[in-house]
């Protein structure tokens, strides 16, 4: 549907693209993702024509764009573009109307059929109570999708928007994400979209194409574009990638930088299973910190991440209960470690030793994601432990597991040297 062809674009006297060549196939949603300057919405205005490209020709369903009238590229391409400022004090639903625009000559008014499409657009991205309001007078948010309502109205196979989540908060970038998403299920619409939130576009897209310095770095599904060398060539900046544990995307988390040669940040010791803790303890490692996990029994997943990462991990026979020989190991490395995290791991009679031996710690992270009730197997023991650890240390989601970490260790710091000040 779209074919990208040795496309470079200068401006001024700086060179945005540089023999850039991609295509994107029918019914497919590409992201575009890179750092600020990389040439994204460069590359989505070549697209749409309003560009000429220096080099390089772009086809949209198989003919050149620049080759196509104004009201012939509009039928084919539709915009949602990155700047939603409206200086016109039109109504919503009159901003809407103008997508119909490509489909009427100057003579001809807005038909039955155009007046259908506006209002199923209006319906469809939730903005038809918004119908008679000014558009100068409406949220930046709700101007994103008002346009992307004109957008729709404009009944293109293509659709191009350009970090169409800026300006939204999290329940409504979903939302948006989710409707485009329905738009090349459903509708078999092509879709590209310039995405600045790499963990959003590999949610929601098939491919990405990753922009730097003017160049594709790296194209195809999300796990391959978004690996830890390209992230680092492209933004230089260090990340893990990993699944996300809910939807099982890949999943990017910066990390802020370290010398190479630094002492460990502190010394931590993580207690999960199950697969509950393969991602944070690639954050920890990364991070700088000294991790030890356990007790996992062989076979478990988070144990062949944890041989993986090189990390000390205590451990017990296949499918067997923590015995009291693992126990005394874990409380060992408990007492030792600076923090202790707990993951969102489900505890039977198997595992509830590793819930007790997290009593011993002195700084303790809880990191939850589901209510202990829902993931308690070990009856009424379990819930006190669990309730005691929650109530001595810091309760927090996934996301936010390094800065309560940071802090966790830091107070344990803290404290030691205050002992050691008091036996002075």
């Amino acid at each position: 549907m779209i074919d990208v062809a040795d496309i470079s674009v200068e401006l001024g006297d700086t060179r945005i693209l540089d023999g850039v060549a991609t295509g994107v196939s029918e019914g497919q949603f590409v992201g575009l993702v890179g750092p600020n300057g990389a040439g994204k919405t460069t590359l989505l205005r070549t697209v749409t024509g309003a560009l000429a490209p220096d080099r390089g020709e772009v086809r949209v369903d198989g003919d050149p764009v620049q080759s196509l009238s104004s009201k012939e590229a509009s039928r084919r391409v539709a915009v949602v573009p990155q700047d939603t400022h409206l200086s016109f004090d039109f109504p919503v639903e009159e901003v809407v109307a103008m997508g119909r625009h490509p489909y009427q000559s100057r003579l001809s008014g807005a038909g039955e059929s155009d007046r259908e499409r506006v209002a199923r657009a209006l319906e469809r991205t939730e903005v038809d109570h918004l119908a008679d309001r000014p558009i100068t007078a409406v949220s930046g948010g709700e101007r994103q999708r008002v346009l992307l309502a004109r957008a729709l109205a404009q009944d293109a196979p293509v659709l191009l928007l350009d970090e169409p989540t800026a300006s939204l908060d999290i329940n409504h970038q979903v939302r948006t994400l989710e409707l485009v998403r329905d738009l090349v299920d459903d509708d078999d619409k092509t879709v590209v979209a310039a995405i600045h939130d790499l963990n959003l576009a590999a949610h929601y897209c098939d491919e990405l194409r990753l922009l730097a310095d003017g160049a594709i770095r790296a194209s195809g599904n999300p796990e391959t574009v978004l690996s830890e060398d390209h992230l680092e060539a492209a933004f230089d900046t260090r990340a893990v990638v990993s699944r996300h544990p809910v939807t099982g995307s890949t999943y990017v988390t910066a990390l802020p930088e370290r010398p190479a040669d630094s002492e460990p940040e502190g010394r931590v010791h993580v207690v999960g299973g199950g697969g509950t803790v393969s991602r944070l303890l690639y954050l920890l490692s990364a991070a700088g910190y000294e991790v030890s996990v356990g007790a996992l029994n062989e076979g478990d997943s988070d144990l062949e991440t944890a041989r993986s990462l090189g990390l000390d991990a205590v451990t017990e026979e296949p499918f067997a209960p923590v015995g009291e020989a693992a126990r005394a190991e874990v409380e060992s490395r408990v007492r030792d470690a600076d923090a202790t995290i707990l993951a969102d791991v489900e505890v039977g009679a198997g595992n509830l030793a590793n819930l007790r031996a997290a009593r011993e710690a002195d700084s303790v992270v809880v990191v939850e994601q589901r209510p202990f009730a829902e993931r308690n197997y070990a009856g009424s023991e379990a819930a006190a432990v669990y309730a005691e650890l929650c109530e001595r240390g810091r309760v927090v989601g996934p996301d936010d597991l390094l800065p309560a970490v940071e802090a966790a260790v830091a107070s344990a710091d803290a404290s030691a040297d205050a002992t050691a000040a008091s036996t002075e």
